[in-house]
């Protein structure tokens, strides 16, 4: 009775009923996953494990996912270092933000409008001479090479990266970049000594959510992926909703799978981070 005098774990019921209906979701699919008729088995796990297309599938979209990923962190890092101090005005804060007010489908259309075939940059180039026809204009979207999704992750989520790196610089304390001045450091020296150990765990938190965004989300693939190799999400998509019902529980045992591996990943960074946080508590470095 004493643990419910605790009001500290009132703090967790949002929480909770925010993660009921997910998590709902998640165990239902596991038991799908794992059913054949009456019996339980783990055929369908091994079903994926010899499936080239699901291999192709999930080695395409951990690529497409972290190539998107990583550009976007060193793309929004470089913004948010080089110009934090102009983006403490409102209005050029909001400029940088302003993508995140639409959704990724309309970011995708937006995409197919400008970098298609007969989008507006292939257009352009031809009545400037560049190209010869709009034919000449490289594949970018709708490519196998997931061009057109890493694009348009990559410009939607440099905002949430500036967003979540933003209020970092801005609290770094200017004298810490003095005194590498003073003892002779370089610009390297400040980013590693100065603002690395400050930036770090925000840096490993972004990572995970973009990187987990783009390896699950649906829409964006669906618009601008091709048919083979296709991201895990629109696999998965096509196993339920396809005609053959013998393809659900792959689809169900192929979305638990991408799910308990981001779970892993969330858990090393989260203990990763833990670690860090110890040692710096205890005076270490």
């Amino acid at each position: 009775m004493k643990s419910f005098k605790n009001k500290n774990y009132y703090l967790f019921i949002p929480a909770v009923l925010f993660l009921t209906l997910p998590l709902y979701g998640f165990m239902n699919a596991i038991f799908h996953s794992l059913q054949t008729g009456e019996d339980w088995t783990f055929d369908y796990y091994a079903q994926l494990l010899q499936s080239d297309r699901f291999i192709t599938s999930l080695w395409f979209s951990i690529r497409t996912a972290l190539i998107a990923t990583v550009i976007s962190l060193i793309i929004g890092l470089s913004i948010t270092r080089h110009f934090h101090g102009y983006l403490e005005k409102n209005a050029p804060r909001l400029l940088v933000w302003l993508p995140m007010l639409f959704p990724h489908f309309v970011w995708g259309y937006m995409v197919i409008l400008l970098l298609s075939e007969t989008g507006l940059a292939a257009q352009i180039s031809v009545l400037t001479g560049v190209l010869p026809d709009t034919e000449a204009f490289p594949i970018l979207t709708r490519d196998p090479n997931g061009i057109g999704i890493i694009i348009t992750y990559v410009w939607k989520e440099i905002p949430l990266v500036i967003l979540m790196l933003f209020p970092i610089y801005a609290s770094i304390d200017p004298d810490y970049y003095d005194l590498v001045d003073t003892l002779g450091g370089n610009g390297w020296r400040r980013f590693s000594a100065v603002e690395l150990p400050h930036l770090l765990p925000v840096l490993i938190e972004t990572f995970l959510i973009v990187f987990s965004f783009t390896l699950s989300a649906y829409e964006v693939p669906a618009l601008l992926g091709t048919t083979f190799p296709e991201m895990i999400s629109v696999l998965g998509y096509e196993w339920f909703y396809g005609s053959s019902w013998d393809d659900r529980p792959l689809a169900f045992a192929a979305m638990v799978s991408v799910s308990i591996m981001l779970l892993i990943s969330a858990g090393i960074g989260y203990l990763y981070l833990n670690k860090n946080r110890w040692k710096a508590m205890r005076g270490g470095r």
